[in-house]
């Protein structure tokens, strides 16, 4: 199994450098803030005591957890795409005797080669990171000028043990329903998508949503006073809204598809008419390809409107609601979470329209001209961005509006009007261009190789 393991990762390599990305940044981000919490640990007292404020500790629990949260979430998002991926090639297994046991043992395999092969990179990142945002702190007065991060190994070993565990958590239930089925219902399913979204999925989704509305209120009812603790719980309200959008990603795109699809084939008649098509019966790899997004846009519009709102307040007061220390360190929390959402976004979007080289080559092969597919992609683009705006904006308002209650008391947030262009523009920039680069390398070629091929 191992060598079966390292194969379908070489045969896929789009799937796992996403996957491998994902592993490096989830990685070097506990790295980095365990290191951080390490040199606070082991300053002396003396040096602990000659900075006002919460500490290099608290600043490092604080920051890092929505961060660390982010990168596990995009590590489950790419795990379970990789899997998804090679469907066929498992189903083929179990058609061959290969056993439910030994299907779960590949997928865990992959997940510890590519674990273990970031593992060295990850830890070099992350305590490069540590180093410059501790002397950042030191220079703003944050951090005391004596404290330094430690040589200690525990740091990164807690790193690749955290995410071993989830990595291995998120296989196994991704492996879940192609092992436990039948062989040649499990071949079936690989070629097919289910029309219906599970009951666990439903429940699951259902609860995310509650917990994130809990987070939410909680939020609106801090005082002024608790400025810090009402954005991390905003941000983190944020992160479980977008984590139900996941879990009812399918069902909501085909909601939504059913409202913006219309315009799309009024204006594109043929290939918007296939882009429709294949966004109605492929809503699963249509989410995949939306929640990214949404990611992107959610957190990174909560925090720009939370800053914004946040020094629209302490101009409006005489108190001193924040700061510049403040507003620079949730500018490098949006700078962090920018870059794990914009892998994720990326490495998604890659993986979805490279594994579609034999839907192309079929669509080909029955008369479509390679200008309609580039077409049908360009309709397909520009319905994935705007799903993933529209979601993004939805949770980002809904967070953001229970900032600004707890702030200023109405849920009428200060827009960075601007800021939010940029943010929505981002967003399509990376999601049109990707799709459509990559969808010129995944046409060529000659169809009647890439319809027999094996990946689908």
């Amino acid at each position: 199994m191992v060598s079966i393991a390292l194969g379908q990762m070489r045969r896929r390599p789009a799937a796992f450098v996403g996957l491998a990305a994902a592993l490096l940044l989830a990685i070097a981000a506990v790295t980095l803030f365990g290191s951080l919490i390490a040199a606070q640990a082991a300053a002396p007292a003396a040096a602990r005591k000659t900075v006002a404020g919460p500490g290099v500790m608290v600043i490092a629990g604080a920051f890092g957890e929505i961060a660390v949260l982010v990168s596990f979430f995009v590590v489950v998002n790419a795990l379970g795409f990789a899997l998804r991926q090679q469907h066929r090639e498992l189903a083929l297994l179990r058609t061959i005797a290969a056993t439910p046991r030994q299907a779960r043992r590949l997928a865990r395999g992959q997940v510890l080669a590519t674990t273990l092969l970031v593992a060295v990179p990850a830890w070099a990142l992350g305590a490069v990171s540590a180093r410059w945002f501790l002397a950042a702190l030191q220079r703003r007065g944050m951090a005391a000028p004596g404290v330094r991060v430690p040589g200690s190994p525990v740091p990164i070993l807690v790193a690749v043990a955290a995410a071993l565990v989830v990595g291995l958590v998120a296989s196994a239930v991704a492996a879940r329903r192609i092992s436990r089925i039948s062989p040649a219902a499990a071949l079936t399913a690989s070629s097919t998508e289910q029309g219906r979204t599970g009951v666990l999925r439903l429940l699951a989704g259902t609860g995310a949503l509650v917990g994130g509305g809990l987070l939410l209120r909680l939020t609106a009812t801090r005082s002024v006073e608790d400025l810090d603790k009402a954005a991390q719980a905003a941000l983190l309200g944020a992160l479980v809204l977008l984590v139900a959008a996941a879990l009812l990603g399918p069902l909501m795109t085909r909601v939504l598809v059913a409202v913006l699809g219309a315009p799309i084939r009024l204006l594109a008649p043929g290939a918007g008419w296939l882009a429709d098509a294949n966004t109605r019966g492929y809503a699963r790899r249509l989410s995949s390809a939306v929640v990214p997004v949404a990611l992107l846009v959610g957190l990174s519009g909560t925090m720009s409107i939370m800053t914004s709102t946040a020094g629209h307040a302490a101009r409006a007061s005489a108190g001193s609601v924040t700061s510049a220390t403040d507003v620079w360190l949730r500018q490098a929390e949006l700078g962090l979470l920018i870059c794990f959402a914009t892998v994720s976004t990326v490495n998604t979007l890659v993986a979805v329209t490279a594994e579609r080289r034999r839907e192309f080559a079929l669509l080909r092969l029955v008369g479509a001209t390679r200008g309609l597919l580039m077409r049908m992609l360009g309709a397909e683009a520009v319905l994935t961005a705007a799903l993933g705006v529209l979601l993004g904006s939805a949770v980002a308002g809904a967070a953001s509006a229970a900032f600004s209650r707890a702030v200023t008391g109405s849920a009428v947030p200060s827009v960075p009007v601007g800021a939010c262009g940029w943010i929505a523009a981002g967003a399509v920039a990376l999601t049109v261009p990707g799709i459509l680069v990559t969808g010129l390398r995944a046409v060529a070629g000659p169809a009647t190789e890439l319809a027999g091929d094996g990946r689908d």
